[in-house]
């Protein structure tokens, strides 16, 4: 497989992810599930040009974004128990308390 395959590939996982965000703006965990979606398209370009270009430091690059991932999506589902157990609901439009 080429370097264009993944680039095709990666692009295919973003235009999703973008597409998940523009239309479901009403759950939170579909919203994060498609920023999830997001960083692995960034992860599979740097790997993939990491690859091409016969250099390690898109994949050490790929080890600092899945840390900060798994951070994300740990401290936003903790923040989306919170919010279940005291307003019993977790539409994002119905959420007031998270504006400064």
């Amino acid at each position: 497989m080429s370097l264009t395959h993944y680039l095709m590939v990666s692009a295919i996982l973003f235009s999703i992810s973008v597409v998940g965000i523009i239309i479901n703006r009403k759950n939170v965990i579909t919203l994060l599930m498609c920023i999830e979606l997001m960083l692995l398209a960034v992860n599979t370009n740097f790997i993939a040009f990491s690859r091409y270009l016969n250099d390690e430091v898109g994949q050490i690059f790929v080890f600092f974004i899945l840390t900060v991932a798994a951070a994300e999506a740990a401290i936003g589902l903790a923040i989306l128990v919170v919010l279940f157990r005291s307003n019993k609901d977790i539409d994002v439009e119905d959420l007031r308390e998270l504006k400064g």
